[in-house]
């Protein structure tokens, strides 16, 4: 009997060590995102946050903004400037793909390489601003190296910009959107085929924390842990973004089929965020109001200055953002939030003025303006399409029709890139730390999402990129907001303090609009 009895316990401490190693393995956790995933191929990444997320799961990028909006290293040991002219990477020393092989600074050069030749371009990356590259951003097919970008060794790189350029932008628009491809394994491809190279539905060498499983871009990616992640391997053994309403996240949370929602790259309808904030089985967590609903206005299609500024006028924006967001909001003119060390309060903010806006829309349609406009919506934006009903409502009774299209956010960048736009509106972070990026992209230049640009805003935005002084540059951007406000190209609807939520299961994850992947490989679950 005792010797049945020790084979019984020997055999249940076996089975429960065997079951306890089973379910670390298998830790599973799901994250609800609103937005559809358009590619998960880095030379495609477009400029929206679920897309870089999305991919760099699997493709690191050299640096990553941080909570306190600081950009730390994950393949770069450091990125240094002397003169805002020369840059220097350093790659870490144990920086490795998963096969093994170093991640090296010719891995760097060629991501940039392809980035610019024009059968592999990715036109979310500034290469336009790099000695050698064409003001285009593309270089000649099939070049093996660009001018501006020296190796100096197997950890360390150089590149040279045309102009100077603030070590934050180099950072956010170089450091942190460059997502590092492996030139051992994508060396021979030909640069005509790896936009649409199968590879990349199924990567076998990656640098970041997961490994690609199976996807359904309109409704799931799910993703399996790669045991060799040079920042330790992730205890979360399968990780998964499932695409679902934004109706559907508040039940999602409260049965636990969501663990984590992360403010970019979901919504959770403002009418819920009591209702989140009131679950015992999740943390909610308010981001500071860096997410700015911008409004962007076609010149080429709306070309009378008086209209624009009579959308600006007609908009009451203070009723919707007090109905509608409460104290979860806040509002400004132009692209700068308070939480940029640039915000300057001294161009305060344009107030609602009807009669002013109807004036100048009766003044433009009397020199033959057009008054009828279409203004596309993104679809997983609920609470603003509220709002813009309630414009439109507004604009029809002053002499200005407004047809509203909603689309996902899929269709609403193919209507920019055909610019078949009057009016478009979304939600866009712009980095706090690093305006720049995101304004020369928006309205610098030719630029698709207003065709507006002038030379005073183009020479304050270079300007802002040689000082130093925090003052001067916010100076520079003073300028800029300025002719936003008097131009009006852009209109910001309001800057939203949105919501994340991770359930109380899953620790070390604290869902931000900036930071939250940075640590992937420590979460787990309780």
């Amino acid at each position: 009997m005792k010797k049945i009895l020790a084979l019984v316990l020997a055999l249940m401490m076996a089975i429960s060590a065997f079951s306890f190693a089973a379910a670390e393995e298998e830790k599973s956790v799901n994250i609800g995102v609103t937005s559809t995933i358009t590619s998960l191929n880095p030379l495609a990444m477009d400029a929206t946050e679920i897309v870089k997320y999305a991919t760099s799961l699997v493709f690191q990028s050299l640096v990553e903004a941080d909570r306190e909006l600081n950009f730390v290293p994950i393949i770069a040991e450091s990125i240094t400037t002397e003169d805002n002219l020369h840059f220097t990477i350093k790659i870490k020393d144990d920086a490795v793909w998963s096969d093994g092989t170093p991640i090296t600074a010719e891995d760097v050069e060629y991501t940039l390489v392809v980035a610019a030749d024009p059968q592999s371009a990715n036109i979310s990356l500034a290469m336009y601003s790099i000695v050698g590259v064409s003001d285009d951003g593309i270089i000649e097919e099939n070049a093996e190296h660009i001018e501006g970008i020296q190796v100096v060794d197997d950890k360390t790189l150089t590149v040279e910009t045309k102009w100077p350029t603030a070590l934050f932008t180099f950072e956010n628009n170089f450091g942190r959107y460059a997502l590092i491809l492996p030139k051992h394994v994508l060396k021979d491809v030909a640069r005509d085929q790896l936009l649409t190279y199968e590879w990349f539905n199924h990567p076998d060498v990656i640098s970041g924390p997961y490994f690609l499983q199976d996807f359904d871009l309109q409704h799931y990616v799910h993703y399996v842990a790669n045991e060799n992640y040079f920042l330790g391997a992730p205890k979360i053994k399968y990780l998964n973004l499932n695409v679902v309403a934004d109706a559907q996240l508040l039940a999602g949370l409260q049965s636990g089929e969501i663990d984590l929602i992360q403010p970019t790259m979901a919504n959770i309808p403002v009418d819920d965020y009591e209702a989140v904030k009131a679950l015992e089985n999740v943390t909610a967590v308010t981001s500071a109001a860096i997410t700015n609903e911008l409004i962007f206005i076609n010149v080429a299609k709306v070309p009378d200055v008086r209209i624009r500024q009579a959308l600006l006028y007609g908009m009451d924006r203070q009723s919707m953002l007090e109905t509608l967001l409460g104290d979860s909001g806040e509002l400004v003119d132009g692209f700068l939030v308070s939480a940029s060390p640039y915000y300057s309060e001294e161009l305060g903010v344009t107030e609602y003025d009807p009669d002013k806006a109807a004036a100048l829309i009766a003044e433009a349609k009397a020199d033959g303006a057009e008054t009828e406009l279409t203004w596309y919506v993104n679809s997983s934006e609920g609470t603003w399409g509220q709002a813009v009903q309630y414009f439109a409502a507004l604009f029809e009774e002053i002499g200005l029709k407004i047809n509203i299209r909603t689309v996902d956010l899929a269709n609403l960048l193919d209507t920019v890139s055909e610019g078949a736009h009057d009016i478009l509106s979304v939600e866009y972070s712009l980095m706090p730390a690093d305006p720049y990026t995101d304004i020369a992209w928006l309205v610098g230049g030719q630029s698709l999402w207003t065709g507006y640009t002038t030379n005073e805003v183009n020479e304050a935005l270079e300007k802002s990129q040689s000082l130093t002084d925090q003052a001067e540059i916010t100076e520079q951007y003073l300028l800029v907001n300025r002719d936003m406000q008097e131009n009006v190209p852009v209109i910001s609807g309001w800057v939203i303090a949105k919501l994340g939520a991770v359930s109380n299961r899953l620790q070390n994850a604290v869902p931000d609009v900036f930071g939250t992947l940075i640590n992937v490989q420590d979460w787990d679950i309780e």
